[in-house]
């Protein structure tokens, strides 16, 4: 049973994970064109958005299910875990298929490597409550990773739509060329 005391955490993921996945649907429609062209690094660009809607659906469905009276958030979590890892799975063997196994996409396979790590947790704190229901330490982990879910969602989102990005390798770089802030050498085009 979810504790009376982060009852309402549920409440709020639940409304957040909505609204969230809304603006996300708004954010792959416009950008629909650039997700459905194909060339290299589009598929990178389909992954982050299906890591972002995988990430957002695992805390909607997790907090929804929280709420509902009795022991549902065991057996929902290990769902959604299981659902989270197939996702990751296949993001990974596309990129593979596709021959997009560089270090640009470095990045994008630790990611989901941490979603590995995140969905397994999250499995595994699942079973626990499923076997002990009165265990108030597992649904506090779950909290804490729904919270972990939706930073990696808002991330692949962020990284979607095309936001800046400062990177502290970028940055340092940039001041050992002696490159003013916000400018960038000739020749050389944002990333």
């Amino acid at each position: 049973m979810v504790p009376e005391s982060i009852h309402d955490f549920f409440i709020a993921s639940a409304s957040v994970a909505g609204a969230l996945i809304g603006l996300l649907f708004v954010a792959i429609s416009v950008s629909a064109d650039r997700l459905a062209e194909a060339k290299e690094g589009t598929q990178v660009h389909r992954i982050r958005a299906s890591a972002a809607l995988t990430a957002f659906l695992n805390t909607l469905v997790v907090s929804l299910l929280a709420l509902i009276p009795g022991h549902k958030i065991g057996p929902a979590s290990m769902a959604v875990a299981i659902v989270g890892l197939l996702f990751v799975a296949a993001a990974l063997l596309s990129l593979i298929r596709l021959h997009q196994t560089r270090l640009r996409t470095l990045r994008e396979a630790v990611f989901l490597v941490g979603l590995v790590v995140t969905f397994v947790f999250q499995f595994i704190q699942g079973i626990d409550l499923s076997l002990h229901p009165a265990d108030s330490g597992a649904v506090n982990a779950i909290a804490i990773l729904v919270t972990l879910n939706f930073l990696a969602g808002i991330d692949r989102a962020w990284e979607l739509i095309g936001g800046p990005q400062f990177g502290l390798n970028r940055e340092v770089v940039a001041l050992l060329r002696g490159h003013p802030r916000g400018t960038r050498p000739r020749g050389e085009d944002s990333p």
